[in-house]
């Protein structure tokens, strides 16, 4: 039971809290043109079209590329996402990556080892590699999310051949976009 002092004490701390969790809130998106170095916070509210941007009244589903644009992609380190496991929607894990390659044409692809059954278990056996592009996941924590690569996906993929794509080294970095939820 609290008395007195220690009951004020814990009345202020609650009080703080509530303050520090309500700041991202009140957080007003910077009005500065972009390219000037400084960071800004992303707003739910409406915003004024980007010049360049594409209209919001096309039915047109936008690209690959457009969709991992949007998810503020960051740099990360190769080497990082070595072991990370991949999950699906229902957050069930698909496998873990095993790889990171660079294909013919630039893009990037992260090697999973993928089964039907069993993708939790870390280990390669009765499992097949698939190429997953990275522009169709995004990192959650210390976790992907496969965003725009389903399980029907992984079942038809073909399977990944050394031949298909160069490693990259693993101080290398590479552009992820990021997830939440």
């Amino acid at each position: 039971m609290l008395f007195g002092d220690d009951r004020v004490r814990l009345f202020n701390r609650i009080a703080i809290l509530i303050a520090l969790a309500a700041l991202p809130l009140l957080a007003v998106p910077a009005a500065a043109p972009a390219g000037d170095g400084l960071v800004r916070l992303a707003s739910g509210g409406p915003q004024a079209p980007r010049p360049g941007a594409e209209s919001k009244d096309s039915d047109e589903e936008p690209t690959l590329d457009q969709k991992f644009k949007r998810r503020f992609p960051q740099p990360v380190r190769v080497g990082d996402l070595i072991g990370m496991p991949v999950l699906d929607f229902n957050d069930s894990t698909i496998g873990y990556v095993k790889e990171v390659v660079r294909r013919g044409d630039g893009e990037i692809d992260l090697i999973v080892p993928y089964s039907a059954w069993f993708g939790w278990l870390r280990t390669d056996w009765g499992k097949r590699p698939v190429a997953v592009p990275i522009k169709t996941v995004a990192l959650l924590a210390k976790q992907i999310d496969a965003l725009e690569f389903t399980r029907d996906d992984f079942d038809d993929a073909p399977t990944w051949t050394p031949a298909d794509g160069a490693p990259v080294a693993s101080n290398e970095k590479t552009l992820i976009a990021l997830g939440r939820r």
